[in-house]
């Protein structure tokens, strides 16, 4: 199997489908206009970060694009520790968050593919507690709000955590009696096991019926749970099995070593910035293998896992998925349920867009992708033949401006 990048910083370019096969050997493209890309406006995107590092709110990127079988740009940036004044590898080790959730969502469909779980299924049958949520409904009771409990319209199915549309939700992102319960609770604290999660999620409200809404919140750190359910093994054990090993994602875990730490890329702001967002400890090997966002990897290994998203589930001869399978998880789940942006809908652990102009953000019909809270940011077109991946560790007040930057800039550099 080619190693993409190595320690030397050397960087091999890998052939991709184009005519059914998978791979081809090594190619280096002279420019990238040569797969359809301006030379100038990459450079541009190249002195927007360099900006960004100097400024502060990025201490170092690791940043690639690969269009029509081809890696046709790759830059390794800054800092992979700012404070120590140490440079950004290719080899760097990020904390990728919510780029967990495309690949556990990949594992639960192996499960199904295989016979053992349907999407349709409630998630009851696997986790017996879930099936016990009532829904929150929030009232005014003598000028003071309150939540009263009520029957949830119907349960919650796989198909509702895989595409977010469960209840569950993230306690951060609103300011709601549900909300505040979550938070209460510390739902997401990475020193409960995976199963102590589970049982204290159940005991909290749900915040809408499933299926009413669209809301993003912790469905696929329960979907973790269903996964080890289902396979017998722990979520660490399954997708190292089943997909880090096959695709030789060999940096990519629920925690970094001890002689991996070196390479762990670390956040970084100006002494005049706001607090810096907690991110968790990559040294801690936790209890909680969060589905959702726990996670970490380098470009190497998320490229590898990307192109076989790309290439139809097979990866170097490997099939994971078969191809009607991830055609259907990258297909809109969500509909005309409230709760998603214009013109981006969700499939199964991808948003997905729907329409061209509807949204803020230049893109083709069909491509898919995900974010991380720490900044990164992946997503596959088709139409174009394009991956494009964005890895760094910022706060939260920049990572949305950040991504959405990198993302229009990338679409500029498209020529045909």
């Amino acid at each position: 199997m080619i190693r993409l990048f190595g320690m030397v910083g050397a960087l091999a370019l890998l052939v991709m489908a184009t005519a059914g096969k998978c791979w081809s050997e090594p190619v280096l493209p002279p420019t990238p206009e040569d797969v359809g890309l301006s030379s100038s406006q990459l450079a541009r995107i190249e002195a927007m970060t360099q900006k960004h590092i100097e400024a502060g709110l990025v201490p170092g990127a690791v940043m690639l694009i690969a269009r029509r079988g081809k890696i046709a740009w790759y830059k390794t940036m800054g800092f992979r520790d700012r404070a120590a004044k140490d440079p950004m590898q290719d080899d760097s080790i990020f904390r990728i968050c919510s780029m967990t959730k495309p690949i556990v969502s990949v594992a639960a469909m192996m499960l199904v593919e295989e016979g053992k779980m349907q999407i349709g299924d409630p998630v009851s049958k696997y986790l017996p507690e879930m099936g016990q949520m009532k829904l929150g409904i929030e009232k005014n009771v003598d000028g003071k709000p309150a939540l009263e409990l009520a029957e949830p319209a119907r349960e919650m199915t796989v198909q509702d955590l895989m595409r977010h549309t469960s209840g569950l939700i993230y306690g951060n992102r609103g300011k709601s009696l549900v909300n505040a319960a979550y938070i209460d609770a510390q739902i997401g604290n990475r020193n409960f096991s995976t199963e102590e999660f589970v049982s204290k999620l159940s005991k909290l409200p749900l915040r809408f019926s499933p299926g009413d809404r669209w809301e993003y919140g912790v469905s696929t750190d329960v979907l973790g749970r269903v996964v080890e359910v289902v396979s017998g093994k722990t979520l660490g054990e399954f997708l190292n099995e089943r997909i880090l090993t096959p695709l030789g994602m060999s940096d990519t875990g629920f925690y970094v070593p001890a002689d991996k730490l070196p390479r762990a890329a670390q956040p970084w702001q100006s002494p005049e910035g706001p607090p810096m967002t907690p991110r968790f400890d990559v040294v801690q090997k936790p209890r909680f293998e969060s589905g959702g966002g726990g996670l970490t990897s380098t470009m190497d290994d998320y490229l590898r896992f990307a192109i076989m998203l790309a290439d139809g589930g097979e990866f170097a001869g490997k099939r994971l998925l078969g191809s009607k399978t991830l055609e259907f998880m990258t297909s809109d789940h969500v509909g005309t349920r409230p709760g998603r942006p214009p013109g981006l809908g969700f499939g199964l652990g991808f948003e997905v867009r729907t329409s061209v102009g509807d949204s803020a953000l230049p893109g083709s019909l069909g491509e898919y992708g995900w974010a991380g809270n720490a900044g990164t940011l992946f997503w596959i077109d088709p139409k174009e033949q394009l991956i494009a991946i964005y890895l760094v560790q910022v706060n939260d007040g920049d990572r949305v401006m950040l991504r959405n930057q990198f993302r229009t800039m990338v679409q500029s550099a498209i020529i045909n």
